[in-house]
């Protein structure tokens, strides 16, 4: 196993179909313009109610990347 230097992003990612999409989304943002994410971990999760019901999921993570040589 090679040594890696990691950094953590935290980030919030939202959605109204569900928090896996929310995580799905924070990461598909993030990856945008930050090279090299290896792994995320789930923080908070959180959502909006109207008459009863969820409308709205926000997913707080961490996610890790490998910083370059």
């Amino acid at each position: 196993m090679s040594n890696h230097v990691y950094k953590l992003l935290e980030l919030t990612g939202s959605s109204p179909t569900s928090s896996d999409d929310a995580v799905l989304r924070a990461i598909a943002k993030a990856s945008e313009s930050v090279r090299n994410i290896q792994w995320f971990e789930v923080t908070e999760t959180r959502g909006h109610v109207i008459d009863g019901k969820v409308a709205h999921w926000q997913v707080t993570i961490k996610a890790g990347f490998t910083l370059e040589d």
